[in-house]
This record gives C-alpha cells, structure tokens and sequence, in this order.
C-alpha cells in the first residue's frame, strides 16, 4: 500500500514529477526537452514508421530458425557459459536481412523485448536514415516511450536541458550523455518489465556525414562512409561494455571490409549469424513461391497444378540463397503486362551464363531483361542513376516525383515512358501524387547498374554529365514566364524540356525550393564546370521568380524563397576568390565567413580597382531599397570578378567607378519591399 494512502491537506513544492498508472507529467523545461529531441530524430527509421509500410517482411512460416536463434539469444542469452552482448546479422545482398530484422524487431515489440530500432538506408525513405546524425537522438526518443524506463526518460531528458547543443556534438558525447549516463546514475537495478535488445538494420547503408555545405576547392576531399561506420560500431561496443547498459544489440549489415574487420577483432565479446545454407533458404524461398503462386491462381483462376514444382525447384535454384531473386521474379510475374504464365515463361527462358562462378548471374538476368523490355532501356538507366544513390547524382531521394519528372523530362509524358514495365523494380507513385518520391525496392540494383562487369550492355558511362546537362539546361534560364507569349503572367512553363503544361505559382514555389535543395551539393561537387561560363547565368531570373511566388497568397513559407536567395549569392561568390582593399582596411576572402544571410557583402571591379586606395564613389545611380534595381544590380556584377567580404558601413547600393558596390547585403535583403521607389512592385522578403 502507498505510503501517501488516505492522505490529504498537503503541499508538494519544488520541481515535483507525478506519476499515476496512466499519467506522466513533464514540467515546462522538459516539455521544451521533448521538443527539441523530437526534432532531431529520424521517426522514418523506426521499424515501425510509416515511411517503412512497405519494407520487407519475412513471409509467414519463413526464416524461422534464423529468427528463433535470435529471440532465444535475447531472452535466454545471460544463461550462455560466455554471454554476448552483440549479434552481428550478415550475408552477401539480397539474402533477406532487412525482412529478416523487420521480422525481427515487430516479434521482440510484441513481446515487450524491444528497446528501440534504427532502420539505416541509402536508397529509400527520409535522407535522415542515410547518416549517423539521427541515430542516437532517435534510439533515446524510443526509451521514452516506455513505462518501465520512464525514470531513465526523465534523465535523458534533463541532459538535454542541460546541453541543447548536445544534438550538434560527437556521437560519442551524444552516446554518454543520452544513452549511458542516464542508466548509470539509475543503477544496477533492472525492473522485471525493462525490454531487452536495440535493433540496428543496415550500417552497411550509413553514408559519410559531410561537415562542409561548400567544398572550398576541387581538391577536397569528401568524408569516406566507413569512417563514419567504423565510429558507430565503436560507440556500440562502448555501450555493451557499459555494466549499467542494459540491452543487447543487434546489428545487420554486408560483409563490408570495415565492418567485417571490427567484428574480427572483438571476436570473443560478439556473436556472429552468416546467412548461409545452415538456415535453410531454399525452404524458405519455396514456401514464398508456394503462397505467391497460389494468389496469382486464385486472381487468374489457373489451374492448381500451375506451376509445376519443377518449375518452383529451378526458381529456388536459381536464387542461389538471395531471396531477392524471387522477390523480383513475383513482382514481375504479377505485374499487368502480360499474363502470367507468358510473363513467367520470359523468366525460365533467361540465359544464365557463369552461374556457378557468379551467384549473382541469374539475378542479373532477370535485371537485364526487365530493364531491356523498357522501351528505351540506356534511358531508363540514366533516369534510375540519377535518381537514386550513386556515383551519379546529387539528387535527394527525398525529391518528390513530380519534382524529378520535371527536372529530367526533356518532352511531355517522358516519364511514363521511362518507367513503363518497371513495377517490378521501383515503387512508381500515382499520378496525382506530388509528394512522393520514387523508390528502390531493393539497393542490388544499384550495385548491378554501376558494375559494367555485371550489366554490360546496359552500362552508362559518366552519368553524371547527363545530370549536369539537365542541371545546366534548368539554371542557365531555361524556365520563361508565359506572360511573354500573352499568356497569363502568373505561369510558367519550361523551354524545350517539359511539361508542355503551366506550373502555377505554387507548383513553380515547390519545383524551386526543391531544385535550390540540390543547388549547394551541386556547386560543391562540380565546381570546374559551374565556373566555366557563369557570366551567361540569367541570375536576375531566378531572384525575380523567387519574389513572383511570393506574391501568391498560397506561398506559406516566404522565408524559404529569401535562404534561396541567399543560397544563390553565396554560389556565386564561391567561384571567385581575392583579397580586397575597402576603406583602407584589407579583407580576405572566405567562404566560411559567411555564416548567414548578414554581414555578407558583394564587390566587383577589376583587379587595378581592388588595389587602389582612393575610392571616387557617387551615390544615387539606383534607387536604394528597389528590389528591381538591386536585381539589375546583381546583374552587373556578374559583369566582374567579385569577392565575398564584411561590410563597414551601412550603405546600401553605390557606384565605384561604373561597377556596382553592394556593401550590406543584410540591408538589401531588409529593406526589398518596404519602398516603391521606381513604382514596381517587389515583396520578396515582406
């Protein structure tokens, strides 16, 4: 019985937590803790999210000696002669360790056995599941969601409100300070209901975290994954050595070299499950084909002896243990484009060359045959390089597939035709659906499209030159305003790429901010080739479309408008480089000086005229807080070389000797709006 019970008439003062059976009260400060943890977690790769609906699952009945071996060891695992705190899940691609952890990790919830999950990938999803920087903010985000940790809740979260910057440190900081420390000034003391394994899928997929918006010069060299990999798996084994840690973990990955070389030194604290014939995959994979088979028949009303076990037995051969092989092979057969039977007998007819040097071989037929059944497949192979990781392209595959269809359309309906029979292969949204992006059903795709050893005839050499010429086609000005063809001014359209029909001033908002997403990854990867002849570069256009979608009453957020704007001049001056003389004071060029939108400041002029000290300005050439005359402005400075520098004063557009000198670009920006001095209207930043 309660210590308090029958009591009443009394006071509680100071910071109090109150808990009953179904309440849990948070004061303001944790309130703002939750808050901002919330925001920095990746809620896609929970195994449960949304975002993962459609992730592989293991299908009834299959893999179940892999998935009993691994609920065994989390429940019984301390009764072991040398207990093991870490299981490594690994297997050549395609073998079904995403389902077989999805699997995994939704048994071990509904047994009140899992703490939290992380479900890394490089080829689907949110672009927060690509890299470390969610990881520990979304695995504390799901031990607060449990009763039995709710002290350890409280914990994580007074850290935070304590360091809101913790977000923004070291994983291994963020590792002591929202996972290790909080159960360490807990105890040793472990309730009855705790769960009992963290579940991390993919790390195989964690790309590099890259610190750099701006590659400063060509010869900087990009963060390697394994890097960043090698650091997770370090923080992993920190925990698990941890005594007041109390979960065990599992992590399933390739056998990449960096993540098989940790795991070969620490041999003697982790186990191992290698996804071989020990698990019985062809069972697996037959049971698979037996209940696929049996919805086709049904659908089609075929006979029940279709198809024949023999064939079912060649299928399973061919998949050589990958259970991606007849994954494909049934979303091929149930696709619409033909009848099954005559879609299956396309599948048996494949010739399998080297198979038995090359597990991969009937894999590669099946994709090479699917991809040459497009009707133009070197085509569809660009489009699928540039749209998903890779050597190729710098496009988010959070970009949506409307935003895609209108970067690399080149003719109305051109991404119809592309992705005609691709069912099998990528999850294509419906028509009407603006937001979604397209996606990879599984990333041995990519690994086949990018070795020319394994798709020959389908290999595309440089992609990314293909990339750069739609990029270059879209910024060089190829978008007009319609009101040029007497059309309504409120329209565009693209000139010589596509859609034939308008963007409306909110459809024309969202292609901008998405393509201005893409923008600094692009400069910053390909600065030689944006440096060639940026003084073509219609700049005036893109601020101008910036402030007409502003003026739309739907524009909801005109702020993002104003950071593409800021992004376009910060590009710029990343081309140009030098140190200048203003007002007897010397400025060194920097592109990390600028840190935001004010304090940055704009110069052009010749070499001779940086040097000079004696500066003959006259003011008043352009109206000063004009948003058209600063466009004009802008132009002409393109019309230089230019440097990035601090301003001094706060002037606001000046000439110095016939070339524009835009001292304070922050005011610029403030002050575009708030005066109609050459009778145009301008609301950019309103």
């Amino acid at each position: 019985m309660s210590n308090f019970h029958g009591a009443h008439d009394f006071n509680i003062e100071g910071d109090t937590n109150i808990y009953t059976k179904n309440y849990h009260h948070h004061d303001g400060n944790s309130k703002n803790a939750l808050r901002e943890l919330r925001e920095h977690i990746a809620a896609g790769a929970m195994h449960d999210s949304a975002e993962r609906c459609d992730a592989p699952k293991c299908h009834p009945e299959t893999r179940v000696a892999v998935q009993d071996e691994l609920i065994g060891w989390i429940e019984h695992g301390d009764e072991e002669k040398e207990p093991k705190r870490i299981v490594w899940v690994t297997g050549p691609a395609g073998g079904g360790k995403t389902a077989i952890m999805g699997s995994t990790a939704e048994t071990c919830q509904k047994k009140g056995l899992l703490a939290s999950g992380f479900f890394f990938s490089a080829f689907a999803g949110s672009a927060n599941r690509r890299t470390k920087r969610c990881l520990i903010p979304t695995l504390a985000y799901q031990f607060l969601q449990h009763d039995a940790l709710r002290d350890a809740g409280e914990r994580i979260l007074s850290s935070i409100e304590r360091d809101p910057v913790i977000f923004e440190r070291q994983l291994k900081v963020q590792l002591e300070k929202l996972l290790l420390q909080p159960f360490r000034e807990g105890g040793l003391a472990r309730g009855p209901k705790w769960p009992k394994v963290i579940v991390i899928d993919g790390l195989d997929e964690c790309e590099a975290e890259q610190y750099n918006e701006i590659v400063l010069s060509p010869q900087e060299a990009a963060r390697a994954k394994e890097a960043d990999q090698f650091e997770i798996l370090q923080a992993l084994l920190k925990a698990v050595n941890d005594p007041y840690f109390p979960f065990r973990i599992i992590v399933a990955s390739r056998p990449e070299p960096v993540i098989q070389s940790f795991f070969s030194d620490i041999h003697h604290t982790t186990r191992k499950i290698f996804l071989d014939e020990k698990y019985n995959p062809d069972a697996d994979m037959l049971l698979f084909l037996q209940a696929k088979f049996a919805d086709i028949r049904r659908r089609y009303q075929l006979a029940v002896s279709w198809p024949s076990e023999e064939i079912k037995r060649i299928l399973v051969q061919n998949a050589s243990g990958q259970f991606i092989y007849v994954a494909t092979v049934m979303r091929f057969i149930e696709g619409s484009s033909a009848l099954p039977d005559k879609l299956l007998a396309q599948v048996l007819e494949l010739r399998i060359t080297d198979g038995s040097a090359n597990p991969f071989a009937p894999l590669d037929a099946l994709y090479t045959h699917i991809l040459s059944s497009c009707p133009d497949p070197l085509l569809t192979v660009r489009w699928l390089l540039l749209i998903f990781p890779g050597l190729a392209s710098p496009i988010s595959t959070d970009s949506s597939a409307r935003f895609v269809q209108l970067f690399l359309e080149s003719s109305p309906g051109e991404a119809s035709h592309v992705f005609r029979g691709l069912n099998s292969l990528v999850h294509i949204p419906l028509t009407n659906d603006h937001t979604s992006p397209y996606l990879l059903f599984h990333k041995s795709l990519t690994d086949f499209l990018e070795d020319p050893s394994r798709c020959e005839s389908l290999y595309v050499h440089e992609p990314h030159k293909q990339y750069l010429i739609h990029y270059m086609q879209i910024w060089k000005g190829m978008f007009v305003i319609l009101s040029a063809f007497g059309l309504h001014s409120s329209h565009y359209m693209i000139v010589d790429k596509g859609p034939a029909s308008p963007l409306n001033p909110i459809e024309m908002g969202n292609f901008l901010n998405q393509f201005f997403a893409i923008h600094v990854s692009v400069w910053s990867r390909f600065p030689s080739a944006m440096g060639k002849d940026f003084h073509s570069y219609d700049v005036a256009w893109w601020v101008r479309s910036q402030d007409e979608c502003t003026k739309h009453p739907g524009c909801k957020r005109p702020v993002d408008h104003l950071n593409n704007v800021q992004s376009l001049f910060i590009s710029i001056h990343s081309l140009v480089s030098g140190t200048i003389v203003f007002h007897d004071l010397s400025f060194t060029n920097s592109i990390s000086s600028a840190n935001g939108i004010g304090g940055v400041a704009l110069f052009a002029g010749t070499s001779e005229q940086r040097c000079s000290r004696s500066f003959e300005i006259s003011v008043g050439r352009f109206q000063p807080g004009c948003t058209c005359c600063a466009i004009d402005s802008f132009t002409h400075i393109l019309s230089g070389s230019a440097a990035l520098i601090r301003p001094t004063s706060r002037q606001k557009l000046e000439f110095y000797r016939g070339t524009l000198l835009l001292t304070d670009f922050a005011r610029f920006i403030t002050i575009v709006g708030e005066s109609d001095q050459c009778g145009r209207e301008h609301q950019l930043c309103n």
